[in-house]
């Protein structure tokens, strides 16, 4: 096949693909799945693959991208609708602010984010802990919009950088990054992200001032001055009137299963043998480790509620991840198309006749497809399976190739992002000046950070 097509054609194949992904998720009422598919098909027949050869690379494809991943989404968006329905997730934000202290809102609030998106999407994980913002915003007098933003902050950069979430959770086993150190990697990475990222949500709490009504219907807009900011002194008040779980319980089917998988990552990165390996591998195979994971959330924290109410309530998180398998499945197929066609192989040499470093071009493909179509996980997908055959070829870190996608994937939210408009519309954010200045400037931020730190990284490593 390569013999008898050239690299140019193959490129071709390439953009004319994307050019219609992108077209048809923008332009068409066509679902980014179909889309997806679609455009995988374009791709394939432009890249010279017979047409038979194309499906069985889409078959292959879909087929071992969620064999590797679907279980453990499946498994963790159940653990989180448990997590959430029990008020775990309050209860661990709750527990958060009172450990950080007084005049520290920001901090907790974007901590708090970043722990309750492990389990809980991004977007639920918002609207769940916005009355806490609201409440929050009301006692200390400080901007509701300030206190949302970190939160909503923490909550995306976990939903992007660190698995099991299913877009870094995808990205790692795309690239066969081993799922402890992608962990590792990702919590190592947002702590100067997070940070940033604080800072400036503190700093827009003061320009756009706003708090919530009595009833916290409304927002009141005015000024800012320092004196209307006051101590916090009721954290244990407003957690008894909500009758939460206890604090451990609500952390332990988070921690435990983390510290299953880092268990076995480090075992096989110290070289251990004996019994204790295989303990350590057992349970720190992600998929059982989920499995304990939920067990622990439905015996520790749903004790309450009957079967039908808990089964209920794992079959609406299951409901909610449909779409993002297919859309998994779907950019892994165009993976497999990618590297069949012997596409990745002529797109490597074409980087490498520019001369542009290749850990960029991950990050920059991911960001495209976010500005383009507005999905931080299509973004993941897409970056990842388009990248993965120049890792070997262009002599770069896996790991920091993941990296590079996620911190691309954060670039742009704006008004084809559905978490755009859920912010906008919980905080009352009605001008587009204030609503570029919260999320779209801070996804900014975030991915710029980001990815200053991948570049310093991929200088010590490269």
């Amino acid at each position: 096949m390569e013999a008898t097509v050239s690299s140019t054609q193959l490129l071709v194949g390439l953009l004319v693909g994307i050019a219609t992904l992108i077209f048809l998720a923008m332009k068409t009422r066509i679902h980014t799945f179909v889309a997806l598919l679609i455009a995988s098909i374009v791709t394939g027949l432009i890249g010279g693959l017979p047409f038979e050869n194309v499906m069985e690379s889409i078959t292959e494809g879909f087929g071992n991208t969620l064999g590797s991943t679907g279980i453990i989404i499946g498994l963790g968006v159940m653990m989180g609708a448990v997590l959430e329905k029990s008020g775990a997730a309050e209860r661990m934000a709750f527990s958060i602010i009172k450990l950080i202290g007084q005049g520290k809102e920001e901090w907790a609030l974007s901590f708090a984010g970043y722990i309750v998106a492990i389990p809980v999407f991004s977007d639920s994980g918002l609207v769940i802990l916005t009355p806490l913002a609201k409440s929050l915003s009301r006692t200390t007098g400080k901007s509701v919009v300030g206190l949302g933003l970190a939160l909503a902050t923490g909550l995306q950069l976990t939903h992007v950088f660190v698995p099991p979430t299913p877009g870094p959770l995808t990205v790692a086993g795309i690239l066969n990054i081993d799922l402890g150190i992608m962990i590792i990697t990702g919590i190592a990475l947002t702590i100067p992200t997070i940070i940033a990222s604080t800072i400036y949500c503190i700093w827009v709490g003061k320009k756009i001032y706003q708090v919530p009504n009595e009833d916290g219907t409304e927002y009141i807009r005015k000024d800012y001055k320092e004196e209307y900011i006051k101590s916090i002194d009721n954290i244990n008040q407003m957690m008894e009137e909500k009758n939460l779980p206890n604090t451990m319980m609500s952390f332990a089917p988070i921690i435990v299963p983390i510290i299953f998988i880092l268990s076995d990552t480090v075992m096989n990165f110290l070289n251990i043998q004996g019994p204790l390996t295989t303990v350590t591998g057992f349970i720190g195979n992600p998929i059982i480790a989920l499995i304990i994971g939920l067990v622990l959330s439905i015996y520790g924290l749903a004790k309450r509620f009957t079967k039908d109410e808990l089964m209920t309530a794992m079959e609406d998180g299951i409901k909610t991840t449909g779409m993002i398998m297919l859309v998994t499945g779907a950019g892994g197929a165009l993976g497999y198309v990618v590297q069949d066609a012997g596409i990745g192989n002529a797109l490597g040499e074409a980087i490498i006749s520019l001369n542009i470093p290749g850990i960029l071009i991950p990050f920059i493909i991911a960001a495209m497809m976010r500005i383009s179509l507005g999905s931080a996980t299509v973004a993941l997908v897409t970056a990842a399976t388009l990248t993965a055959p120049l890792v070997s070829q262009l002599g770069l870190d896996p790991t920091l190739v993941g990296m590079s996608t996620c911190a691309g994937a954060v670039s742009f939210s704006y008004f084809n992002d559905s978490g755009f408009w859920v912010f906008n519309g919980l905080y009352g954010l009605k001008s587009i000046k204030d609503q570029f200045m919260c999320k779209t400037v801070i996804s900014f931020v975030g991915a710029g950070t980001a990815l200053i730190v991948v570049l310093v990284a991929n200088a010590f490593v490269g």
